[in-house]
């Protein structure tokens, strides 16, 4: 089995693992597969980690990957098309040169307006640089009910610009 087929066929059997409730979870047409291609094929390097999410009616597999020059990359695939729909960089820090260009918002601001939007706690930060240059810091809030939420907060505006709650998470934080 070649390393692709290795990578789904690990993730499949742990998102199996981990899904009690099959009646909650949001349903999809193409599968984790054929997104996993799509997304290597658009970024080249290891998954990391993956997320299932509901992005409005919409399902979505998040691929984290990092590329063989060590760049970070998140990209998402609508899980109805197998289409790659956004592909993000990550940078290890709100130091990053390419986030401190667009940083109005301190992070403890950012932080202040996701958990007024989604009480509970932040569980992971992460440090993103948009397809468009924009910056945002993204926050994975686990909320008292046991709901994880991802809300994403323009660097700039200190706007929500992304809201959106996540199903499962597999690989590093």
């Amino acid at each position: 089995m070649n390393k692709i087929g290795v990578t789904i066929s690990a993730l499949a059997l742990l998102a199996g693992s981990q899904l009690a409730v099959a009646d909650a979870f949001p349903k999809n047409k193409v599968g984790m597969e054929a997104c996993l291609q799509a997304a290597l094929k658009a970024k080249p390097g290891t998954v990391v980690k993956v997320e299932y999410k509901l992005e409005g009616k919409t399902p979505v597999y998040e691929f984290d990957i990092e590329s063989a020059d060590g760049t970070a990359w998140d990209v998402e695939c609508d899980a109805n098309t197998g289409k790659v729909v956004e592909i993000e960089q990550e940078v290890d820090s709100a130091d990053h040169p390419l986030f401190k260009a667009k940083q109005k918002v301190s992070e403890e601001e950012a932080r202040k307006t996701a958990l007024t939007a989604h009480p509970g706690e932040i569980v992971e930060v992460e440090y993103e640089i948009e397809e468009d240059g924009a910056a945002t810091y993204e926050f994975d809030i686990k909320t008292k009910d046991g709901k994880e939420f991802k809300v994403e907060v323009d660097a700039t505006s200190g706007k929500i610009v992304e809201s959106h709650r996540e199903f499962y998470q597999i690989g590093k934080e």
